[in-house]
């Protein structure tokens, strides 16, 4: 069997962090135009951060989980999760990366005891997020400048 080209992992130390920050800045602010004072907020210091790497060590791609009463205002519900900032970089785009990311924020909701985990996607990821097993509820929305549809999946 021929290991995974790539490893995913909660980001725990400022490396990591710094990793995740740099894959949003190159898909977010360089790749789709938002503004850097938009795509970093408050919400990063409190969430739990994953982290896609290559075998050299390359940062692939990232994802956040903000839960607890810091999810509260995305989610409604204090059982529910929020998976945001989900960015694979333009070379590591169909290998897979983006459902490992998403299966890993998942696990660590249910580590942390959600049931379900809340979503904001921007309308050309639906089909992506809908194989993943979410739908989506709720009016389109415009976020960034960029739509996006409110989308949900009950944890095991």
């Amino acid at each position: 069997m021929t290991p995974a080209p790539f490893t995913v992992r909660r980001a725990v130390s400022k490396q990591d962090v710094e990793a995740c920050f740099a894959v949003r800045t190159e898909v977010f602010v360089v790749e789709q135009s938002v503004p850097p004072e938009i795509e970093y907020d408050a919400y990063d210091a409190d969430a739990v951060h994953v982290l896609a790497v290559a075998a050299d060590g390359t940062a692939l791609g990232t994802g956040r989980l903000l839960y607890g009463p810091t999810a509260l205002g995305k989610t409604g519900d204090p059982a529910a999760g929020s998976l945001g900032r989900l960015a694979v970089t333009a070379a590591a785009r169909g290998l897979g990366v983006g459902a490992a990311l998403v299966r890993a924020i998942e696990a660590e909701a249910c580590r942390l005891g959600l049931r379900s985990v809340v979503l904001g996607a921007q309308t050309h990821a639906l089909g992506f997020y809908e194989r993943l097993g979410y739908e989506p509820y709720g009016p389109e929305f415009v976020e960034a400048g960029i739509p996006h549809r409110a989308m949900r999946r009950p944890l095991p």
